[in-house]
């Protein structure tokens, strides 16, 4: 089809015009903030390979999410490093827990903002996978049980909800996780408390830093037999199908900007709310490119929030979140 008087550079002309006909718009309201929490008081431990992120203790926490929700930002999503590990995870679920804590905390002290909370086993067993390890007694390898692990994140699950979380966002790949969860939250009594479950997350070599400032690296192995395999796409929409049937609420993309295609790919086949995580790694590499001076950082920050909500993404995580706040009001 030809349009003979469409001009592209008439719509250029004037930035007043241009913002009058932009396509995509990026608010601070599309951001949720990742933070991560230790015990001890007084404490802002910044993230070596994550600039300008810190590890908080719950009172230096409480006052990082109180500026955060004066900037506009709706939400947090917590990571906990727990003050010890073991086989179990045994932190993740326990009532004084770290996570437990800090959601009282938040939920005591500052009214409007969303408390997300990451469910998952890895940042508290001493081995750093997200779930309970089994030896193959064949093989020797050692492996992921998938529903004794359930049967841990539905405790965890339960355990945030009873201390006053907003979401829950189960991020470990188990199947049957997200209606396991739902199940246990509906019987408590928690059949509000919506679902953010991670349904495409790949096996992605963008973890690094995350996993510096989570303190969660695997100590053997590997994640690929449980988080998803690069190549596939087809995949994503499977197990997106499966967590809205299990109940999810929300569906989450992770990494991002690799997988923009999957989040447009979900955006055209659901009508389900879309999160996408611009995950550390995609945040660690434009800082330090920033800091050799080879790019800006403002402009590509914004660039890449902006093709993640053009890719259809209705909530960005990122540690960008507060910066962004901050440019996006200027």
């Amino acid at each position: 089809m030809h349009f003979p008087n469409y001009r592209p550079r008439r719509l250029r002309s004037n930035k007043l015009i241009r913002d009058l006909v932009q396509e995509t718009q990026l608010t601070v309201k599309d951001l949720i903030m990742p933070l991560f929490v230790r015990p001890g008081s007084g404490i802002k431990k910044e993230i070596l390979t994550m600039p300008g992120n810190y590890q908080f203790s719950v009172d230096t926490l409480v006052e990082e999410v109180k500026e955060l929700a004066s900037l506009g930002i709706p939400g947090v999503i917590l990571f906990g490093i727990p003050s010890c590990k073991d086989e179990l995870g045994t932190e993740a679920y326990a009532e004084d827990g770290i996570i437990q804590k800090a959601v009282r905390a938040i939920k005591k002290n500052v009214s409007d903002i969303l408390v997300i909370t990451d469910v998952c086993m890895c940042e508290y067993t001493n081995h750093g996978h997200c779930g309970f390890i089994i030896k193959d007694e064949k093989s020797g390898e050692y492996l992921i049980d998938n529903d004794e692990t359930i049967k841990l994140l539905t405790k965890e699950a339960l355990s945030h909800a009873e201390a006053g979380v907003d979401i829950v966002a189960p991020s470990d790949m188990m199947d049957g996780r997200v209606g396991a969860i739902r199940d246990i939250l509906d019987d408590n009594g928690f059949d509000n408390i919506p679902i953010m479950a991670y349904s495409a997350k790949y096996a992605s070599a963008y973890y690094g830093p995350f996993r510096d400032a989570a303190e969660s690296p695997p100590s053997f192995g590997d994640r690929r037999s449980y988080q998803m395999d690069i190549p596939n796409a087809e995949e994503a929409l499977r197990e997106v199908s499966l967590d809205i049937d299990e109940g999810a609420d929300i569906v989450m993309v992770k990494p991002a900007l690799p997988y923009l295609d999957i989040i447009r790919l979900i955006k055209d086949n659901f009508s389900h709310p879309i999160a996408a995580y611009n995950v550390s790694g995609e945040f660690s590499m434009v800082k330090a490119a920033h800091e050799k001076g080879w790019l800006d950082e403002k402009a590509v920050a914004l660039e890449t929030l902006m093709s993640i909500k053009r890719a259809g993404a209705n909530i960005i995580l990122t540690y960008w979140a507060k910066d962004a706040a901050r440019w996006l009001a200027e």
